[in-house]
């Protein structure tokens, strides 16, 4: 070893030698020393995690509980950082390495509080989604992540203008380009952004959920996923029925699951043989069957006789069911009805089909001999012959 002239135990050529007027000690100290203070966080990071782990699992009384980073990939880069720092303020080093080892500093610092800001915002997330699950308040969840990503975005570009303010660059031109391809984005994008900020608004008021039953114009069906962009309908016979959010702002909307009760309205028609003493047997049946009926909310005449129609009397029910879904609705309506027709029943009246009565007017006995022998020759017979009252 040549070290006598340096005063160092190190071989004269790592100091005599230079690589871009830095020793060559210096290099192998980067090249080794970085990697060795890498793995030395690795091994740190294994020997405490498990500790760690153990008393987070016990604090919280959850075996269940992973172990967590003691040194994550940004804190680990922070530790680099200070250490750099530390050299450079105890070694005597030339001012080329100074600068670029303090620039190297700097760039690993601004990166590394961009990974630590990347990380918050996503643990922020995940808590933030879980309350909204939690509240049964999914469809905001589109919007949460929307916010990371336009959180994030904001963190990078404040990085990058402060990467430039320290190497001296003026960003200002940057940003007014910026500014003018921002417009003429924005321009070219009209409908996409009013579909996200429909979608927002629609989120945010709370109008519909995922899982309510919405009706959108002419289409029917159970919201599946509420996004920025469009919301997604499941209909009755299976198919998704995709509907941009900014329709939805511009069409009417019925959300049939926020209904307090639903309307059970009937029109029943009894034949024309019903009389009024079964007609008025029939109300009462039915208005006392409602009554009692505890889940029944009606008006003070739920069951009324509309009219006389072409070939029916008709009796008109209106009443609502407080039930809590549509399917509870349509079992107990089935119930209820099947109860009214034996109401019906059971005072003798009839449901009317649609049918109408021919008279026949004769004139003359020489007519009657006609429509009888027509009769005859058809296989039919009259009401006289089969002793049938007209």
């Amino acid at each position: 070893m040549d070290g006598a002239s340096s005063g160092s135990m190190l071989p004269g050529f790592l100091t005599r030698t230079r690589i871009v007027h830095i020793p060559l000690v210096q290099w192998v100290a980067v090249l080794v020393g970085l990697p060795l203070f890498h793995l030395a966080m690795v091994l740190l990071n294994r020997l405490l995690s498990p500790l760690a782990g153990q008393w987070r699992r016990t604090r919280r009384r959850n075996p269940d509980l992973p172990d967590p980073k003691v040194f994550p990939v940004p804190l680990r880069v922070l530790l680099l950082v200070g250490t750099i720092r530390w050299v450079l303020a105890k070694a005597a080093m030339p001012l080329m390495a100074r600068q670029v080892w303090s620039t190297v500093a700097s760039i690993l610092t601004i990166a590394a509080c961009v990974w630590v800001f990347f990380a918050l915002t996503g643990w922020t997330e995940r808590y933030v989604r879980r309350r909204l699950l939690r509240n049964d308040l999914a469809g905001r969840v589109s919007i949460l992540r929307l916010t990371r990503w336009g959180a994030d975005l904001l963190a990078v570009l404040v990085a990058v203008l402060a990467g430039l303010y320290y190497f001296g660059i003026n960003p200002n031109a940057t940003l007014a380009g910026l500014g003018v391809g921002g417009i003429a984005v924005a321009l070219a994008a009209q409908r996409a952004l009013e579909n996200v900020i429909a979608g927002a608004s629609l989120i945010f008021d709370g109008a519909v959920r995922v899982g309510d039953l919405l009706k959108v114009g002419e289409t029917l069906g159970t919201v599946e996923d509420i996004g920025l962009r469009s919301t997604r309908l499941r209909t009755f016979d299976r198919t998704v029925f995709t509907v941009p959010n900014g329709q939805i702002a511009n069409v009417s909307l019925e959300n049939l699951s926020l209904r307090d009760s639903f309307w059970f309205h009937h029109i029943f028609r009894l034949r024309y043989e019903t009389t009024a003493a079964q007609m008025r047997s029939v109300l009462q049946g039915i208005t006392g069957l409602l009554e009692k009926y505890p889940l029944a909310k009606h008006f003070p005449m739920p069951v009324r006789f509309l009219r006389l129609s072409a070939y029916s009397l008709d009796v008109e029910i209106f009443a609502h069911l407080a039930v809590p879904d549509w399917a509870h609705f349509l079992e107990l309506q089935g119930q209820l009805l099947l109860q009214i027709m034996e109401v019906i029943e059971t005072q003798g009246a009839q449901l009317a089909l649609p049918a109408q009565i021919a008279y026949l007017a004769v004139s003359s006995d020489s007519n009657l001999s006609s429509v009888q022998a027509l009769f005859d020759k058809s296989g039919l017979h009259s009401s006289k012959q089969n002793g049938d009252s007209a």
